[in-house]
């Protein structure tokens, strides 16, 4: 138990994807305009983590070492067409706004790195674990810049108005929006972590 509470909390805190590692930033910038798109993008990638790593984990000594990465693609990518065809199905505003970021997930280095490094080395139930931290960790962390983006830029947060949308900075709901509050965001996150 002592185990999964570290594991989980390397992935959440120690080691987030998003804040300390700088792992998958393309749907880090891409999807985060609003908190609602980055906690959808982050959670669907916490699924296919939480998924492909308990798979990867099971099937470990049965794929062969020539050909572990093609085979740890298709799992993924089996994972995340599950995944596309459940959000097509019953959210569809959620997947017209996310659009191409959800089948770019089969490429996110979070995902393969988590299936190389973690989950081919370890049990099915750390496998879920750090799967589980590293999704919850990612969800977290676009969460908060797509709350920080919508705030600073429309007045809102999660579609509620703090303020009059006229107050906001139009800068933050753009694209270079999203590389100065990332950037605010992980300097913040650095300054707790030599504290």
């Amino acid at each position: 138990m002592k185990n999964s509470i570290k594991v989980f909390l390397n992935g959440f805190i120690k080691e987030n994807p998003t804040f300390i590692l700088l792992l998958g930033m393309c749907p880090t910038l891409g999807t985060t305009s609003s908190a609602i798109n980055g906690m959808s993008m982050g959670l669907a990638t916490a699924f296919v983590l939480i998924c492909s790593n308990m798979v990867i984990s099971l099937l470990k000594n049965l794929i062969p070492d020539k050909v572990h990465i093609p085979c740890y693609i298709v799992i993924i990518a089996t994972f995340v067409s599950i995944l596309e065809l459940c959000m097509k199905a019953y959210l569809p505003s959620i997947y017209a706004t996310l659009g191409l970021f959800i089948p770019l997930i089969v490429v996110n280095c979070i995902v393969l790195g988590r299936a190389e490094s973690f989950a081919a080395k370890n049990n099915v139930w750390l496998s879920a674990i750090d799967g589980l931290g590293n999704g919850l960790g990612f969800t977290l962390a676009l969460t908060l810049l797509g709350a920080m983006r919508e705030l600073l830029g429309t007045g809102r947060i999660f579609n509620y108005a703090v303020y009059l949308e006229s107050y906001g900075t139009l800068v933050f709901v753009l694209a270079p929006g999203a590389f100065i509050a990332l950037g605010f965001l992980v300097a913040i996150v650095n300054k707790l972590r030599t504290k």
